[in-house]
């Protein structure tokens, strides 16, 4: 098992992607604390899966500290801190108010930032432990290019893609690794609200000649799937990937390899 003796916690780690995490996590030996608002999550059920539940809002300071407090008590230091938890709003940046904008960056960007600013004494107790300690962020492929009617979102996946960066190079002499995973179209709930909104998705259309039109417009010709993404977390949590960090790693099944607009 690639995680036996490590503690992880989980940020969002009741939605889709981050309950993937979790049991991935805890099938690989480790002791996961899954944080997020409710017990059910963005998914509205309650996990049985051997994690522990701690309730965070990643805006509230204080909320980052009673997390971080919790952990430490448990087991006195934190090996892997997941960034997972995320919103999206579709709209222009026209269509976009100030508490639209003010609230993504609260949950994206800032949310980062305080989990982070609070694990670290953690993480560093960890790394004291012979083995790098790692620190994954939530970026996306929209940090890099944009999809139409997300510039809220865009602007916070660039901001936390240049926080990621910067943390590597301020702790990676501590033994800290951070790293940032950027998906594409991902089969999660925010997805599914992507195809059946009035923004940049549904906009009213058919959902499932929708879904067919974002799987071929993919090299591979699909969207992934929560899994997907836990498989590359869980090696950059690993100590396999021992000399990974400062890096943005893109899972989109190549949908930002090609030219988009090109029609033949």
């Amino acid at each position: 098992m690639m995680l036996t003796g490590k503690t992880a916690l989980v940020t969002g780690g009741r939605g889709g992607i981050g309950r993937a995490i979790v049991a991935r996590f805890i099938k690989e030996g480790a002791t996961v604390f899954a944080a997020d608002l409710t017990p059910g999550g963005s998914l509205s059920s309650d996990a049985d899966d051997g994690s522990t539940f701690v309730k965070l809002d990643v805006t509230l300071e204080q909320d980052a500290i009673n997390a971080m407090e919790t952990v430490g008590a448990h087991a006195g230091k934190l090996d892997i801190l997941v960034n997972a938890a995320g919103i999206e709003i579709e709209k222009t940046i026209e269509e976009t108010t100030l508490e639209d904008w003010n609230r993504s960056f609260a949950v994206n960007a800032t949310g980062t930032f305080l989990t982070s600013k609070y694990a670290l004494p953690l993480m560093r107790e960890a790394a004291k432990t012979g083995s790098s300690a790692s620190l994954i962020n939530f970026g996306s492929y929209d940090g890099f290019i944009a999809d139409p009617g997300l510039a809220a979102y865009c602007a916070t996946k660039g901001a936390v893609h240049a926080l990621t960066r910067a943390m590597a190079c301020d702790h990676g002499p501590e033994g800290i690794r951070v790293n940032a995973i950027c998906p594409g179209y991902i089969d999660t709930p925010m997805l599914q609200s992507f195809f059946s909104g009035e923004g940049s998705g549904g906009a009213g259309g058919n959902i499932e000649s929708l879904q067919q039109a974002v799987r071929d417009v993919h090299p591979l010709r699909t969207y992934g799937t929560p899994t997907d993404i836990a498989n590359l977390v869980t090696w950059l949590a690993s100590d396999e990937a021992r000399y990974a960090s400062g890096q943005l790693w893109v899972l989109d099944g190549g949908l930002s390899a090609q030219v988009q607009q090109m029609k033949l």
